[in-house]
């Protein structure tokens, strides 16, 4: 690979880059990019497919899993991703975590072995600080719908593809639209605006137009709707049991209005809709009744349909990688992303296309779309990036405030019996950091030294899903002196764990704390719905996801140092309607 090379050039420019830096504005960015297809690009877009092949056709609608890390150039990794590349030809790559300067020099030097320009994406469903050290992270995205505001939401999409461009990144798996009625979904929850498909529509809206105003594609997921679950389809394939008219009324509303939008992407699902493909266990990643039929033919959605990862077990279960790959591809996806064993795949549907198992047509509409995104992006003309502009165009001061900006419209809260909050500096305060997650004593620890940074008379006890109950007890005991109890609560959204709830012990704790008569704060780092189980406490705060930026965010506003007017974006059964939310003003 010319990687070592490229990192010596682009090392070269780095004392340019520090040396200008003092010159710049803080916060200096790309312009403006005009994703539409220019007669330049048509052009290329016609020429590429009378050039590329069938079996080469076939190849760009594979994304393969990458890392943006170093990778040295003789070594198995370096061999793999070369080959997946320069041999077999991938249309794009999809990257999971790295760091900036890794990130940016990795891309250049895949799209230097890339016969046609790489289409480069990710999940950045919090801004690229999601996948990218070294990036701007924001809120989840149901903090937005807490803020409702389409003004944070255009400026999340905005940042996140200015970001991702300088990276070499040229789109995000994000919005997603899915809307969250069932309070026990695991894996969607807070990556969900709301569950008002009309709020859901109009933020992701905004979201879209930010990211593709400034030249990067956005997708809307996870189609025909993951809201309405109690599975997690990393592991399982669950079933939509909703009939047509709810539907179309919520799971599909959103994707219509993103339609409309202009989304230049949806990502497909691995569900089960009987409603919408009565076939027995069928994801709909497989289904040609909803992938053309409905979103095609009937939805007229023109763009690109990519699948979610096909190493989820939603499909694994019952499919073969070759055969789940081959039939996403005939039921009407364009793009068929992480695939297992990916050059298996290739091969295999390289074979279908010569044997006419793949018909010329059914390749060619996809090989169309997918030439046509990359000519939009404006690769055919410079598929590189700037490494050495990476310190203006990542995480500067605007990006920022930004960010913060959101975390505080985004924070939320519910219930604040008594006016308990904002508190005082001279209370005395007990600080319960639990996390319900194995391995994450000290998940609370920003957030705990933040208060005891207001109240110094604060205790600290941490506790995580390995603490056992001897530990609970004796800190319940020694918190007496206590006049006010803060729980921070924390349990990770992630795939393949199943639940997004609290563990049983510290729900347990938190009840105790309330029934000895002192108030009792809880401030959720995570699900808004935990609330459900402990309605009684005197105060609650959502801030939405576990992030240094929110548990700051969370202290500043307990003590009343920002104005507290976020609005609950999903119904906590026995506990709260949506929409509730008590202002607090800074004092």
């Amino acid at each position: 690979m010319k990687y070592f090379p490229m990192i010596l050039k682009s090392a070269c420019f780095l004392g340019l880059a520090a040396a200008v830096l003092s010159c710049v504005p803080p916060g200096t960015m790309r312009p403006r990019m005009d994703l539409s297809l220019d007669a330049d690009g048509a052009r290329w877009v016609e020429a590429m497919m009378s050039r590329l092949t069938p079996e080469e056709k076939v190849a760009q609608m594979i994304g393969c899993r990458y890392a943006g890390e170093f990778y040295p150039a003789d070594g198995e990794q370096a061999a793999y991703l070369k080959r997946l590349v320069a041999h077999h030809k991938v249309g794009g790559m999809v990257i999971f975590g790295g760091q900036a300067y890794e990130t940016a020099l990795l891309n250049n030097a895949l799209q230097s072995l890339a016969d046609i320009p790489l289409l480069m994406a990710s999940d950045f469903e919090r801004g690229v600080g999601t996948q990218i050290t070294g990036s701007t992270l924001f809120p989840t995205i149901m903090g937005l719908g807490a803020a409702d505001s389409e003004e944070l939401a255009y400026q999340m999409g905005r940042t996140t593809a200015l970001e991702g461009r300088a990276l070499g990144i040229h789109m995000t798996y994000a919005p997603v639209v899915d809307v969250n009625i069932n309070p026990d979904n695991p894996i969607i929850n807070t990556r969900s605006i709301g569950e008002n498909p009309e709020q859901i529509a109009r933020l992701a809206a905004a979201f879209i137009k930010g990211c593709q105003d400034n030249g990067m594609l956005a997708t809307a997921k996870h189609f025909p709707g993951h809201g309405d679950t109690d599975l997690d389809s990393h592991i399982l394939l669950p079933v939509i049991k909703a009939d047509r008219e709810r539907l179309e009324k919520v799971e599909l509303y959103p994707y219509r209005r993103a339609i409309a939008a202009g989304v230049s992407a949806i990502m497909v699902s691995h569900l089960v809709v009987p409603a919408l493909d009565p076939t027995p266990n069928l994801p709909a990643t497989l289904s040609s009744a909803i992938l053309t039929g409905l979103l095609r033919e009937k939805m007229g959605f023109k763009g690109l349909i990519v699948t979610d990862a096909m190493e989820m077990g939603g499909v694994t279960n019952s499919y073969t990688p070759t055969e789940a790959a081959l039939k996403a591809i005939q039921a009407g996806c364009d793009m068929v992303l992480l695939p297992l064993e990916t050059e298996k795949v290739l091969d295999f549907l390289k074979e279908q296309v010569r044997t006419g198992v793949l018909s010329k047509e059914r390749i060619d509409a996809s090989a169309r779309r997918i030439l046509e995104a990359k000519a939009r992006l404006g690769l055919h003309r410079n598929r590189f990036v700037d490494v050495a502009s990476l310190p203006l165009e990542l995480g500067g001061r605007q990006a920022l405030a930004q960010a913060q900006k959101t975390f505080e419209a985004a924070a939320t809260l519910v219930k604040n019996d008594g006016d308990l909050l904002p508190l005082k500096t001279e209370a005395k305060v007990a600080v319960f950091s639990l996390s319900s997650d194995r391995g994450e004593y000290f998940a609370g620890r920003t957030f705990a030294n933040a208060v005891k940074a207001h109240s110094p008379q604060t205790e600290i006890y941490y506790a995580d899903a390995d603490t056992g109950q001897e530990y609970l007890d004796e800190s319940f005991a020694k918190s007496a002196g206590a006049d006010v109890y803060v729980c921070a609560l924390f349990s990770s959204l992630s795939a393949l764990k199943g639940s997004v709830g609290l563990d049983a012990k510290h729900t347990a704790l938190i009840k105790k704390l309330k029934e000895s008569g002192k108030p009792v704060v809880a401030v959720s780092f995570g699900s808004p719905y935990f609330l459900g189980e402990f309605p009684s406490v005197d105060a609650y705060l959502c801030l939405y996801r576990n992030q240094p930026q929110g548990q700051i965010t969370a202290v500043k506003a307990i003590y009343g140092e920002i104005d507290v007017t976020g609005k609950l974006p999903v119904t906590i059964p026995g506990a709260a309607a949506a929409g509730a939310g008590v202002v607090l003003k800074k004092r």
